[in-house]
């Protein structure tokens, strides 16, 4: 669509200049820094940054059915700067110029609502959203985005010099690094850490074929992740874990997505999501909280965060009903399908603590509640989603058991209907769906197969050797089997 198109009143806003005053906010001290500055956490307290426009507030000129009506048309733009994530510029980069932002084609991914018969099986209307349809086939292409499109603004500054990009990974946040990163060419160089052994071979072959440096190390994600975090103190390095605040920021576009899917009405809706490294749920948070503040959405959503029993510290957190005497306690995890939430000591939870609490306060008690399921149950809850056409990955399934979970609890009263985070697609976990076939799952993960839910290919084969002849014992073989019908 062309601008001259476009309603008078928004054809200047459409396509926006950078304005703003971004800075990196402590958590904890509330100092503040300067953007130009490759920081993770505070250099005087060490707590967690949240990125804050200064200017923010400028925005609240305008009322929230100005912001409804410049979303809803910016989709009709036919600008790569402007699609995906950037859709919201004003809410994630605004400092940064549109010539510096990258598109890969993340962002508004496909929200499939259940058909009726698992919705009966369920017992709650919900969707699917299939963040495993980005490009990198998962939810952290969002947050990517965000983080590599700041990197390309640093580097075209004066003596910026070679940038090397690095994180720590089960997988997913590895992909996505690199692929954004090989996009950028030879400015921007990709490594990547990933615990040996728990990474499955389609999650392994991404960073290696977008020409990443991709280390294994013994142990489990923590491990790795606290040798990136000692490598990002210690040298010049770019973070793009979730202690990235960009990251964050990009993922907050999850929440404005589902917003402006339901056309900015989110009154009797809930939002299941894998808590894993605490980020993606505190971005929605963050996200939905920002719609909230400009008037876009009158109504916050309920969230409901879901981990397993084989790693549970947020669960095991928030079990403690008195504010007061909550003490976060690290675990060690133990095996699980849901890889990438295989996280004992989620490095965003000082942001999940904070987000929780003004969630809470603005949305009324129990707008946020964290569940625990089986191992057993995220398998047989995406094996049942797939059967009834998704591509729910393992953490899909998370979800999926989470909802049945909070269901049973009566944390979502009758009348609500909820999104689910189906974080990545489906194949990049197909290695645990063929263990459930063949029932081949080490003791460890706990997960015993419900025949009605495994299947397997069935070999046909024919003594007969005349062509035709074999063709129509095959062919009766099969119209048996199936039971057909006779013309």
């Amino acid at each position: 669509m062309k601008l001259a198109d476009f309603p008078e009143d928004l054809r200047p806003h459409l396509i926006p200049q950078p304005s703003g005053e971004m800075v990196y906010r402590c958590l904890n001290c509330q100092a503040e820094y300067d953007l130009r500055e490759l920081l993770y956490t505070c250099p005087r307290c060490r707590g967690l940054f949240l990125l804050v426009d200064r200017q923010e507030a400028c925005l609240r000129d305008k009322p929230g059915s100005f912001w409804q009506r410049l979303f809803d048309f910016r989709r009709m733009l036919n600008l790569p700067a402007l699609k995906g994530i950037f859709l919201y510029y004003e809410l994630i980069a605004p400092v940064i110029p549109l010539a510096d932002l990258i598109y890969l084609g993340e962002g508004h991914t496909p929200q499939v609502k259940a058909n009726d018969h698992l919705t009966a099986e369920v017992g709650v209307p919900f969707y699917f959203k299939n963040d495993g349809q980005n490009p990198s086939a998962s939810f952290k292409d969002r947050g990517m985005a965000a983080a590599l499109s700041y990197l390309n603004y640093l580097r075209r500054r004066p003596g910026a010099g070679r940038i090397l990009a690095i994180c720590a990974s089960t997988g997913d946040t590895s992909a996505a690094a690199a692929l954004y990163a090989a996009y950028l060419g030879k400015d921007i160089a990709s490594a990547v850490l990933l615990p040996h052994g728990k990474v499955t071979p389609q999650q392994l072959a991404q960073p290696l074929g977008s020409g990443a440096q991709v280390l294994e190390i013994p142990g489990v994600f923590d491990d790795c992740m606290k040798v990136v975090e000692f490598l990002a103190d210690h040298y010049q390095v770019a973070l793009l874990n979730s202690k990235n605040s960009w990251r964050l920021r990009g993922q907050e576009s999850y929440a404005f997505e589902i917003a402006q899917y339901f056309d900015y009405d989110l009154k009797n809706k809930a939002v299941v999501v894998p808590i894993g490294n605490a980020g993606n749920i505190t971005a929605i948070l963050q996200g939905f909280l920002r719609f909230y503040d400009l008037g876009i959405i009158s109504t916050l959503p309920r969230i409901i965060g879901v981990q397993s029993r084989h790693a549970n510290p947020v669960f095991r957190y928030y079990q403690e009903k008195n504010r007061r005497r909550r003490v976060f306690t690290p675990v060690a995890v133990q095996p699980s399908v849901a890889q990438a939430a295989m996280i004992g000591n989620p490095v965003s939870m000082p942001r999940l603590i904070r987000l929780v609490e003004e969630y809470t306060a603005q949305a009324g008690e129990g707008s946020v509640a964290v569940v625990e399921v089986t191992e057993q149950e995220i398998m047989d809850a995406m094996l049942l989603a797939n059967r009834h056409g998704h591509i729910a990955c393992t953490q899909g399934g998370e979800s999926l058991a989470g909802l049945r979970i909070a269901r049973q609890e009566k944390l979502i009263p009758p009348g609500e209907e909820a999104v689910l985070d189906a974080t990545a697609h489906h194949l990049k976990f197909i290695g645990f769906q063929q263990m459930y076939f063949d029932d081949s799952f080490p003791p460890e993960f706990e997960v015993t197969p419900r025949p009605e839910l495994q299947n397997r290919p069935q070999l046909l084969t024919t003594n007969q050797t005349e062509p035709q002849a074999r063709l129509a014992d095959l062919a009766d073989q099969i119209a048996a089997l199936l039971a057909l019908t006779p013309k």
